[in-house]
């Protein structure tokens, strides 16, 4: 091939290509490995650090997060213990109140009951004493028509009283 014996045949020409080669990636080098390569390096250190800000960041706010929480769970156990004393509290007022109120209709019942069997007694006092002379004068009628025998009032409220309480 005569490309290739034309390398071989010729010193001058393979230095300078040799020479050339050296200049482009040289060249490469310099444009890439200086230039290029630390804007490179940078964006990458940038996204790295922009990453680990967002992580301690997203850290930050899951403990602010859990605080928050926790202390929103011990408010709303404060509030359920202070409403269910309150409540606690309300049971005993209102079963305070209501045991008053029981013992206040007892004593009026009372009272009335006591009342009650007074006038019951008065009024089976008055009956009874009605019955009596009602009674007297029927067995005094009786008498005087069966016996023809005149009895006094006072003897027959005597006799009727024997007959009734005795």
């Amino acid at each position: 091939m005569p490309q290739i014996a034309q390398l071989t045949a010729d010193n001058w020409y393979l230095a300078s290509q040799l020479f050339w080669l050296l200049v482009v990636f040289a060249g490469i080098y310099l444009v890439i490995g200086r230039g290029m390569l630390p804007k490179i390096e940078a964006t990458v250190d940038a996204r790295d650090r922009k990453v680990a800000d967002d992580l301690a960041a997203a850290k930050a706010a899951h403990a602010a997060a859990d605080a928050i929480e926790e202390s929103y769970r011990q408010q709303s156990d404060a509030s359920r213990a202070a409403a269910q004393k309150a409540v606690a509290e309300a049971k005993d007022k209102a079963a305070k109140d209501a045991e008053k109120r029981l013992a206040k209709v007892d004593a009026e019942l009372s009272d009335k009951l006591t009342a009650a069997e007074a006038d019951v007694a008065s009024a089976r006092k008055s009956a009874m004493a009605e019955i009596e002379s009602v009674a007297a004068e029927a067995a005094g009628d009786l008498v005087a028509k069966l016996a023809g025998v005149k009895v006094g009032a006072a003897d027959a409220k005597a006799a009727v009283k024997a007959v009734l309480h005795g």
